[in-house]
């Protein structure tokens, strides 16, 4: 058990029979009345967050999240294969538990699976990922003044934005937090 007191951003709790992750949250101490923690909890299963007012000092269950190296084989269908990098066992994972994260996933690729006992919860990409650009407009010369962007689609499908000197071909930096592009690579 763990006291709401101690919350810290990214700590997994166990709540109304669900698996959560602390978002955001905040100490407040009203001039009337007892003390709180406000928070913003996301549901580990499902994605979807909310937020949960806890009196202070109030315990919680805390969720042992185990996160296990694996790699990224191949998409079948709906599923997508993953392998134990250490014993070579398999998991698969339907792509609607997976949606966000497949903009980033290619073949070989090095993850970490999280998991809850024997349930799979969802996958943990790295803070930046190379992709390669598939497709973009040509940079035109003179047009780099502005300091103005362009849609680029790279091998996974996903279109971020990008600055006019990026070409087909080139290899990007991807910050997968936000789905943006940082820098080439």
């Amino acid at each position: 058990m763990i006291s709401v007191n101690d919350f810290k951003t990214g700590l997994t709790i166990e709540v109304e029979n669900g698996i959560w992750q602390v978002v955001d949250f905040q100490h407040v101490k009203p001039g009337k009345g007892a003390a709180f923690v406000r928070s913003k909890l996301r549901n580990l299963r499902t994605g979807a967050i909310q937020e949960k007012t806890f009196r202070a000092g109030e315990k919680v269950a805390k969720a042992h999240i185990e996160n296990r190296k694996m790699q990224y084989l191949y998409a079948s269908g709906d599923m997508h294969t993953f392998m134990d990098t250490n014993s070579f066992e398999q998991v698969e994972l339907p792509a609607d538990q997976i949606k966000y994260e497949l903009k980033f996933l290619k073949e070989n690729m090095e993850i970490s699976i999280r998991m809850y006992g024997d349930e799979t919860i969802g996958i943990e990409l790295p803070n930046t990922v190379e992709l390669l650009v598939t497709e973009t407009e040509p940079g035109i010369k003179g047009d780099t003044a502005s300091g103005g962007t362009k849609p680029a689609t790279v091998e996974t499908g996903l279109t971020v934005q990008v600055p006019f000197f990026v070409n087909q071909g080139d290899v990007l930096v991807i910050d997968t937090g936000k789905a943006e592009y940082v820098s080439r690579a």
